[in-house]
């Protein structure tokens, strides 16, 4: 006869208890506070009608991000723009991080990010700007903590690298 409902393997409590963090996250995805909110509530969303497909194998945190970051990159081609995942600032001993402090070279640092290829572009947005660790950035790409280690350290050397070519930092 009829099925029986498969009950949610994630509480809301659960859930709830993640929202800030994973608005931060999708602040430094979108940029914008709407957005953010949209992509936040639709995250959440998805992911109460979802709850029996977490597989358990990430942080709830880390599938949560997973689900923004797709529901950011399909909005933006939607609407037939580039997805920006260039945001960055980790907290860092004193190279490109603490650079950003100021205006100028904080805009000459996402001028750079720009130029990145990926993952590099994203990798060393997620670790700064969305604040993720390391072990969190892997298991979004499928990949290894070590790579997403070698991955951001790449990225900020390349980044430091150019702006001290050019006199910035």
């Amino acid at each position: 006869m009829g099925r029986k409902r498969r009950e949610p393997e994630i509480s809301e409590q659960a859930l709830c208890a993640e929202y800030e963090a994973v608005y931060r996250y999708a602040l430094a995805l979108c940029r914008s506070e709407a957005d953010a909110q949209d992509i936040t509530q639709e995250t959440f969303l998805k992911a109460m009608s979802a709850s029996g497909d977490f597989a358990g194998q990430s942080s709830l945190y880390t599938w949560l991000c997973a689900i923004a970051k797709n529901l950011w990159r399909n909005r933006c081609k939607k609407l037939g723009r580039e997805t920006p995942l260039d945001w960055d600032a980790s907290p860092g001993e004193g190279s490109v991080e603490q650079a950003a402090e100021t205006r100028d070279v904080f805009l000459a640092v996402h001028r750079v990010l720009h130029t990145l290829d990926e993952p590099y572009k994203e990798v060393f947005s997620l670790r700064a700007f969305g604040q993720l660790s390391f072990g969190e950035i892997a298991g979004l790409f499928g990949k290894t903590e070590s790579w997403a280690r070698v991955t951001y350290h790449r990225a900020r050397k390349a980044i430091t690298e150019t702006l001290r070519k050019e006199g910035t930092i």
